[in-house]
């Protein structure tokens, strides 16, 4: 397989998970298209570096944004290593972080770059603008 099939594969994984297993709470899928030996080089805190771990992250999200979704903004691949530049969306009805529900409609920008193999994620790096999502939750001192 040529590295262009290869990386618009990949993407074809990344988009999916993206926008059936975070947008649609797809679990199931999840379990498909992430291999059992993921590893997550950049885990949210409180979270472990692995499957299980970023499984319970997208829980966590969907349960205070039950309308959590993404928009990718582009992708660019290095062969298997699909870069990814979305924002989410949701509306906040569930505790996140300590946080009651406020009702509020969030958004914030996130970064991710996640390894494909074999059709199945096997590591991510990323950098999401939590600070943003905090301060629109009024979580930061001197926020509305």
């Amino acid at each position: 397989m040529a590295t262009t099939d290869i990386s618009e594969a990949a993407k074809a994984v990344i988009r999916r998970n993206t926008e059936e297993v975070q947008g649609g709470g797809d679990y199931a899928l999840y379990d498909a298209l992430f291999s059992d030996d993921f590893i997550d080089h950049t885990p949210q805190p409180g979270r472990t570096p692995d499957k299980a771990g970023a499984l319970e992250l997208y829980q966590t999200l969907r349960a205070a944004f039950p309308d959590f979704h993404a928009v990718i903004h582009w992708q660019a691949a290095d062969g298997n290593l699909i870069t990814t530049y979305k924002t989410y969306h949701g509306t906040h009805k569930g505790e996140f972080f300590g946080i009651s529900p406020t009702g509020r409609v969030i958004q914030f920008e996130t970064v991710d770059a996640m390894r494909v193999v074999d059709g199945k994620i096997t590591e991510h790096w990323g950098v999401a603008n939590l600070f943003s999502l905090m301060e629109q939750l009024g979580a930061r001192p001197g926020t509305p």
